[in-house]
Order: C-alpha cells, then structure tokens, then sequence
C-alpha cells in the first residue's frame, strides 16, 4: 500500500503529534508498506529519509499551547505537487481542522482520507471565521480515527460523525531496553530517598508543575535523599527561580532531549509524575513511562484514568492537589512492593499500544476508507485559501 501522512505541526520541534507521525510511520514501514510523510521543516533540518519538508513554519496559538504549523499559497502549492507525486492509495492525514498542511491537504486530495484527531478541543478561535470551510473538509474526510474516547466524544457530538478509536502508540522495546543515566535513580531507602521525574513544559500552567513543586518542596524536608529530574523546553532560571536555594542541588534539568534520552531519562525516575490540570486528551507520557517500566502518580483526569486502567497500572490524585500527591508519592517511595505491582499492570496494558499493534489496526481503517471510495478518485474543485 502507497500511503501518504501528513503532519501540521513542525518537525523542528519536538512534540506528541510529530512523535506519533514518526513512530507511525516507522511501524507501517516495518510492514512492508510504502510511506512518505509531509511536514513544516526548515530545508536543512535533518530529516528521516521518509519525510518531505514543506518549508518553514510559522507560531500559532493552539489548545493552550504555541503550535508550529505551515499555511498559505506555498504551502498549498507543495503540497498538491507532493500529492500528485506520491499518486497514494490514502491519504492519512493528522488534526485537519487546525490551519495548517493538513487542511490543505484534505482540500487538495483526490482519493481516500483517513483523518486522526488528537485533542478533545470543541472550538477554536483562530478556526471561528472558517466554519464554511471546515464543513467542507468534514466532509471529504472518508473514515476517522481518535486517539481516545474523549477525542471521539468531540467527534460524534460537535463534528456531526464518529469516529473509530485507536490510541497512540508506543515503540515499547525502546523505553524498555534504554539505559538510565549516569548516577540515576539512585537509593530509594524508605524514609530517606528517590527520584520523581517530569518531562514537559515547566512553564505551561496546563501541564501542572506547580503542583509537582509544592509536594517536592514538602517531601524534601523531610526526605533528604530525594530528587527531582526535570526534562523539558524552557530557562533553567526559571526553574530554579521557583525552588528554595537550599533544593537546586535536588533538582536536576536537563532541558530539550532527544527521544532515546526521554527514553533514558523515564528509566532514571523511580516515580514518574504528571501533575496535569487539564487540556489532556490521551496521555502519551504516560505510555511511554509505562514502557520504561517506572511507576506513575498521575493527576486524575479522565484521559489519564482511562491509560491507567482506573489506576491499577498508576497511582491516581485529586487534580491540582499537592497535598494528594505528596501522599501518594511517599506511599509509594516506600513500598517497593506497590511499585513492583504497579509496574507489573503497567507491563500489560501497554502491550496494547505497542506500535506493531495500533499500525495494524490504522491499515484496517485504511482498508475500509479504501473499499469506500472503491478505487474512485474524487473530482473536487480547489477551495481556495490565503
């Protein structure tokens, strides 16, 4: 199968969507298929040999956060031309209703569209003007995939259409077989040590680290050996502006890393936390933390909720709450047993989101958008944009 991917979001900088592009294709390749994946990229970025750049991308406030997307007469024009090139037997294409490569791309498509929805977002305000359009794109969309049953609930209550739900994925053996870092975890005696780990953006109010900060302060009164490993873009001063200065030397950042050094950096953590507030649709992090085989305190959001099996594969607190998850973290740092059993739930349930798995699944959604269309190619009138 000839298989064309899009992604909206810029492959200069890392993020879940880009990730889950990549593995993706990675996996579908793996199973003997052809795949070319078009994405926002600087032209001398270093890029898989699977990967069309479409040129640079522009800033754009999106779900909370700052989205890196491509946009406009150029970007239109490569990517009818990567179209027309690849002659795809799908096209897959990822968040189409954001303004960006994959909008396009579902305008300029003449067979098939598969298209994945990542967030559980009901409104956007950039797309406010654009509904004409975004009915259109709706509509040319031949089967749809969600990440999760939040992203779903979005699709058949406000998209006028379901969705098949089919979560991220995550390359297991990678996480699992990933060395810790030099002098990482470290003594975890009962009372005394640890290490908590966070990857994300310190400095995203939805991402929750106050949170996380208020219960390590407390622990680290009490708990001289703990630690805390911090991964992540932003200014180390801003960091460690929020710790006493007696902590800096507990508190570790490692900034920007690379996907094996997430890898190794889950693997250095005897807890993983993710002190979210909101705004979650699936939890990525958590699958990967899973896979590293290190335990999880998470905040109980329902995205959260549903990976972690109602918290049998993860340690479940009140949302925002420091106090809950101070608690939790001490239980849990000293009992190695509960860890063990933790981890041991944990090691079932991301069986399911191993990349060999959820790739098999996309080809059947392909499959079926194929069979619907029956080989016909569709002929649209370009809607123009920009």
């Amino acid at each position: 199968m000839r298989i064309g991917i899009v992604c909206p979001y810029s492959f200069d900088v890392p993020g879940g969507v880009q990730n889950h592009v990549m593995d993706l294709a990675e996996a579908l390749i793996a199973l003997g298929h052809e795949v070319s994946v078009l994405a926002p990229a600087d032209e001398d970025s270093p890029l898989p040999e699977y990967v069309v750049s479409a040129g640079r991308a522009v800033p754009l406030p999106y779900n909370g956060s700052v989205a890196r997307i491509a946009f406009g007469p150029v970007s239109t024009a490569r990517v009818r031309r990567w179209i027309i090139n690849g002659d795809f037997d799908v096209l897959h294409v990822h968040e189409p209703l954001t303004l960006s490569l994959s909008l396009l791309a579902v305008l300029s498509a003449r067979g098939p569209v598969v298209a994945t929805f990542h967030t559980a977002m009901t409104r956007s305000r950039v797309l406010a003007a654009a509904q004409g359009v975004l009915q259109i794109v709706l509509e040319r969309i031949t089967a749809r995939i969600a990440v999760s049953a939040l992203a779903r609930k979005v699709q058949v209550e406000h998209m006028d259409g379901g969705a098949v739900e089919i979560p991220n994925g995550v390359a297991v053996a990678k996480f699992a077989d990933a060395e810790p870092l030099p002098g990482w975890p470290g003594e975890c005696a009962p009372g005394t040590g640890g290490t908590l780990g966070f990857l994300g953006r310190f400095t995203e109010t939805r991402k929750g680290f106050p949170v996380l900060r208020d219960a390590f302060v407390a622990l680290a009164a009490t708990r001289p050996g703990l630690r805390l490993l911090v991964a992540g873009p932003g200014d180390p001063d801003d960091l460690y502006d929020q710790f006493p200065a007696d902590l800096h030397e507990r508190v570790t950042f490692l900034g920007l890393v690379t996907e094996p050094d997430k890898a190794r950096m889950l693997r250095s953590a005897h807890l993983y936390v993710a002190p979210n507030t909101g705004g979650e649709s699936f939890g990525m992090i958590l699958t990967e933390a899973l896979a590293a085989g290190t335990t999880v305190v998470a905040s109980d959001l329902d995205a959260f909720r549903r990976v972690l099996d109602g918290g049998r594969a993860g340690r479940l607190f009140s949302t925002g709450d420091p106090v809950g998850l101070r608690d939790a973290v001490t239980e849990l740092l000293d009992d190695q047993g509960a860890r063990a059993a933790l981890s041991a739930c944990g090691d079932q349930v991301v069986a399911n989101f191993d990349w060999p798995v959820v790739a098999r699944r996309v080809v059947e959604v392909y499959a079926a958008a194929i069979e619907a269309t029956d080989g016909r190619v569709i002929d649209q009138e370009w809607v123009g944009l920009g």
